[in-house]
């Protein structure tokens, strides 16, 4: 006997009543034991796959805005028509299905062929060519976008990390825990980038821009020349300046190799000491709890988090790495680091033979100096992501952009929020000036619970609690006066995806 579960709901090839169908409201059933949303927008029904291409998200638990749907999960977003991933991080199409009504009856017949590409942009206003400084989120889906929107042109990637773009937030999650194999990791793999001809040229770093050759300077002496340049290096972890630092058994996690490096001291180490109690910190140390090694987690925080999520949610995350087993020091700064040991300011010794340092990190802008290029904290740019220099723009860890809720300007180190400023500035790069105004989102992981926090709230007045986090079904509403800044949840998927909703029409 099988023990594959049968799909959810009807039998859609049979049909289903029109008026099972509510406006935005989705119907799940299946399709030759594919799951299949059906969903009504307007008068026009639609039929797509139910699972999200990221991490197989369910669909049917997410939220439909207008033709699209959103996954509750990490928010990427499709097309209802086409199918298409239009907000990373999706990459990929769901399928779609052609749909009949049938007197009072809606039939979901064959599946649709893949919609078909955007032709290439006109002429006008399009460069010759496009180099990209970068190889991490913003700087791929700029280069995938250039080609999903009809870009012909030549298309250069240029990154000083060994790897192809690999999936960064699972470096201290699902793969550094085990759970995630390497093949999971790139975006794509090296085919892709030879099908789609964008030319990737890896352990290659660039030293300088000259904006007015319009050319790259790499580190070999080579001067690459561009049409318009999109410089997405991301950042650089900062570096702990204490006796002991540069020893082989410290470690930073921010590229592939330095995961493997992190995961080959892991096979020996017996006791790791995390200096940082920071997303990547905490994540990091529950990943190696997760592979059964000692974890103690020094920082000079009275509670991990708590800047980012206030002192409850703060107390929340130290209670529950120590139900997992791991130690605190907080309050303690770093005095020396040892071969066996980590001497803190207060006179007081931890064991280690494995430390993971995550104290934060710097935008990689350096190489920009004497460019004429803006620097502020990073790269500034306009609403467009283009900087004082036109053809060049900036997206990721690095821009720093006029945001229309605060209306500050705000650079955001998240991974899908780089995403899509990597998409919307490979637009704007073919001359389409479509404005980024996305609202930030980033998810982190600890254990078996994950925050979804949408927003940006660098200071707030008020938090406003709903539910319980100790039975991890709760709403944070972090707040300036009367103005909601950022939501937090955990175990609420869609409340996330409505409250990011709600801050995007604000």
């Amino acid at each position: 006997m099988s023990s594959r579960r049968a799909p959810a709901g009807p039998d859609l090839t049979r049909g289903i009543p029109l008026s099972t169908l509510i406006r935005d409201v989705k119907v799940l059933g299946h399709v030759d034991g594919e799951a299949v949303l059906v969903v009504l927008v307007d008068e026009e029904i639609f039929a797509i796959g139910a699972t999200c291409t990221h991490y197989k998200g369910p669909l049917a638990q997410g939220l439909v805005v207008g033709p699209t749907v959103r996954c509750p999960w990490h928010h990427a977003c499709f097309d209802l028509a086409t199918g298409e991933a239009i907000r990373m991080p999706a990459i990929d199409p769901v399928p779609r299905w052609r749909v009949e009504r049938a007197g009072a009856k809606v039939m979901v017949r064959e599946k649709l062929p893949p919609a078909p590409r955007r032709t290439s942009p006109e002429a006008r206003g399009v460069p010759e060519s496009v180099v990209i400084i970068g190889a991490g989120a913003a700087a791929f889906a700029a280069a995938n976008t250039l080609r999903r929107d009809g870009y012909d042109g030549p298309v250069t990637m240029v990154s000083a990390d060994r790897s192809a773009p690999y999936d960064r937030p699972n470096l201290s999650k699902d793969f550094l825990a085990g759970k995630a194999p390497a093949e999971w990791m790139p975006l794509r793999d090296r085919s892709y980038y030879r099908r789609e001809r964008i030319a990737l040229r890896l352990r290659t770093r660039v030293v300088g821009v000259d904006t007015r050759a319009k050319a790259v300077r790499l580190e070999s002496g080579e001067r690459l020349r561009y049409g318009a340049l999109l410089v997405a290096t991301g950042s650089e972890p900062v570096r702990l300046d204490v006796p002991g630092a540069k020893r082989r058994h410290v470690h930073y996690l921010r590229t592939f190799a330095d995961c493997r490096s992190i995961l080959r001291a892991a096979e020996t180490a017996k006791t790791v000491a995390v200096v940082g109690a920071s997303f990547i910190g905490l994540e990091v140390a529950a990943s190696l709890r997760a592979r059964k090694r000692r974890v103690h987690v020094i920082a000079p925080d009275r509670r991990p988090m708590e800047k980012i999520l206030g002192p409850d949610a703060g107390t929340f995350v130290r209670t529950l790495h120590e139900r997992h087993g791991v130690v605190f020091h907080l309050g303690e700064k770093v005095a020396s680091i040892s071969r066996d040991a980590v001497a803190l300011e207060s006179g007081a010794s931890v064991r280690a033979d494995l430390v993971v340092v995550g104290i934060g990190v710097t935008p990689a802008v350096s190489f920009l100096e004497g460019s004429g290029i803006e620097l502020d904290r990073g790269v500034a740019v306009d609403q467009f992501l283009e900087t004082n220099v036109p053809g060049v723009f900036a997206a990721g860890d690095i821009a720093r952009w006029p945001d229309p809720r605060s209306g500050e300007r705000i650079r955001v180190e998240h991974w899908v929020l780089a995403e899509r400023q990597g998409q919307t500035a490979a637009r704007n790069l073919l001359g389409r000036r479509v404005p980024f105004d996305t609202v930030p989102f980033f998810w982190s992981q600890h254990y078996d619970v994950t925050f979804n926090y949408v927003g940006h709230a660098e200071r707030w007045d008020t938090i406003e609690r709903e539910g319980s986090l100790g039975r991890q079904n709760c709403t944070l509403t972090f707040r300036h006066g009367d103005r909601t800044l950022a939501v937090v949840t955990v175990g609420r998927d869609l409340e996330s995806l409505q409250a990011e909703r709600e801050l995007e029409q604000r």
